[in-house]
């Protein structure tokens, strides 16, 4: 069974539709912060539902489900202010709603880590000693939060984090995800293009700040 793994969507409409076109019929499976920085959460927020997507919580999202922004640096608070000013009421019942975990018999998903949900940093460079101790007894284990895709093999089993769908940071502008086979433990990632221009006007009109839409030409 091939699963569409996604994450840090961040409000950006035209690449989640890039991107779920590209998934086709597959069950899609969100790993977090889908709101933030970009112009159209309450958009992003009904496809999500509208299509049936499990997703757990990401530190944006609990940012703006909590009202709690301090910790955010001021791009990103600015952001999870706007968003908090625009979105409806069920829309926050939404994201106050999501799980800061995820397992069943398939897999494990986290937006950070196991041992810290919703803010720790995990990249393709961990020392295997600790993606071991988060696989524990193996399996797959799906992390979100970096903005920048891995697939680690391991012994115990397959760490892996699909990058971003809305706001990538490795240099590749494109939206990003992955579609995994889970009985067979195979992966593949993927990168879509989508309309940056539309998102970027969108930014500069909706009063965001202007660097929001300048790193999004630059996948940084």
């Amino acid at each position: 069974m091939e699963l569409a793994l996604i994450s840090d969507v961040h409000s950006n409409l035209p690449a989640l539709e890039a991107v779920l076109e590209d998934a086709g019929h597959r069950e899609i499976f969100c790993c977090g912060d889908i709101v933030g920085y970009n112009p159209f959460p309450r958009e992003v927020v009904e496809l999500l539902q509208k299509r049936g997507v499990k997703a757990i919580r990401g530190n944006h999202d609990h940012a703006v489900a909590t009202g709690d922004t301090g910790w955010l640096n001021p791009y990103a608070a600015a952001a999870a202010e706007w968003t908090m000013a625009v979105l409806r009421e069920s829309d926050a019942e939404f994201l106050r709603s999501l799980p800061e975990g995820y397992a069943d018999r398939r897999f494990k998903a986290f937006h950070g880590s196991p041992r810290d949900p919703l803010y720790e940093y995990v990249y393709g460079d961990t020392p295997d000693a600790v993606l071991e101790s988060f696989l524990g007894e193996g399996g797959i284990l799906f992390l979100g939060h970096t903005h920048i895709p891995f697939v680690r093999r391991l012994k115990e089993g397959i760490v892996l984090n699909p990058g971003s769908v809305g706001q990538p940071r490795d240099g590749d502008p494109r939206a990003a995800y992955a579609v995994v086979d889970i009985e067979r433990g195979e992966v593949e990632l993927r990168r879509v293009p989508y309309d940056i221009d539309l998102v970027a006007e969108r930014i500069i009109e909706s009063g965001l700040p202007e660097r929001l839409a300048k790193r999004l030409y630059l996948g940084v």
